[in-house]
């Protein structure tokens, strides 16, 4: 058993990008906290895995094969494997939760 942690504790932005702390990693599943800043070099992800995302606080903007969408505060999104994405843009202080399930 582990202590309780608080997702915003230590959620400072770096100064460019993103930064990834794993929350859990449990058999086949992964839970991840992802910190972004407001310079991010978009980059297309093509993953292995399904993915579940968040975003707990701040906005992001990112196209999913092609398709544009907005995420805000309270918004989530599926990205199935295989379904390449790219973040495009991020407000400064986003924090996003991850929710990563391996083949």
């Amino acid at each position: 058993m582990t202590a309780p942690g608080n997702l915003f504790d230590d959620a400072n932005p770096p100064a460019q990008g993103e930064r990834f702390d794993v929350l859990l990693a449990q058999r086949n599943l992964v839970i991840e906290r992802i910190v972004s800043s407001d310079v991010v070099t978009p980059t297309t992800y093509t993953q292995p895995q399904d993915e579940w995302v968040v975003v707990l606080e701040g906005e992001a903007r990112l196209s999913v094969a092609g398709t544009p969408h907005r995420l805000r505060r309270g918004d989530h999104l599926f990205l199935p494997a295989g379904v390449p994405h790219t973040v495009e843009h991020t407000a400064n202080g986003t924090v996003w939760l991850a929710v990563h399930l391996p083949p």
